[in-house]
């Protein structure tokens, strides 16, 4: 995957939060892929994206690993079960392992790196992209990066527009504005 891209290829993106945005969040953590659940709809909703020509990059915060609760070893699983059950389409998983009150780090949203990461490694168009997250966090992520946002669900009480219920309502707010 660490192939060089080709001027060919697409310059957009949809960055992804993932709990509460592609998988069902559970509680504090989900780290352990027997407890992994992919939300009904988000196949379809990624291919959807793909077959419009954007690149699908995971941007997520994994405090626990800080905590010692679990590893990178066990994120990667929960991202490999992600990966199998959308037939492979997600273009690249970036995650930040650091906790607010354990490290200070730029990769951990409201920091822009992780997506920074993604838009210099496939040469993406900043205004091009968007941000999908369910928390304020994300949202702030995406704006530091230059990537416009979009929020998902009602986890927070943001007055924030554009939002959408669901990754699938996310996914026709772009399409139809591509």
């Amino acid at each position: 995957m660490n192939q060089p891209v080709s001027a060919a290829e697409p310059q957009k993106a949809v960055f992804l939060d993932r709990d509460g945005v592609l998988n069902l969040e559970i509680g504090d953590y989900v780290w352990r892929p027997a407890d992994f659940v992919v939300i009904d709809g988000v196949p379809a909703a990624l291919a959807r994206l793909k077959a419009a020509g954007y690149r699908l990059i995971v941007v997520t915060n994994q405090a626990g690993i800080a905590k010692g609760l679990y590893s990178a070893a066990d994120v990667a699983a929960c991202h490999q079960k992600l990966q199998d059950t959308c037939g492979g389409l997600i273009d690249a998983f970036y995650f930040a392992p650091g906790h607010p009150s354990v490290s200070e780090t730029l990769s951990r949203k409201p920091g822009s790196l992780l997506l920074e990461k993604g838009l210099a490694r496939f040469r993406l168009d900043p205004a091009q992209c968007w941000m999908l997250g369910d928390r304020a966090r994300d949202l702030e992520a995406g704006a530091r990066a230059g990537v416009r946002g979009l929020l998902i669900g009602h986890t927070e009480k943001l007055d924030f527009q554009p939002r959408a219920a669901s990754l699938a309502e996310a996914v026709d707010i772009i399409l139809a504005g591509s």
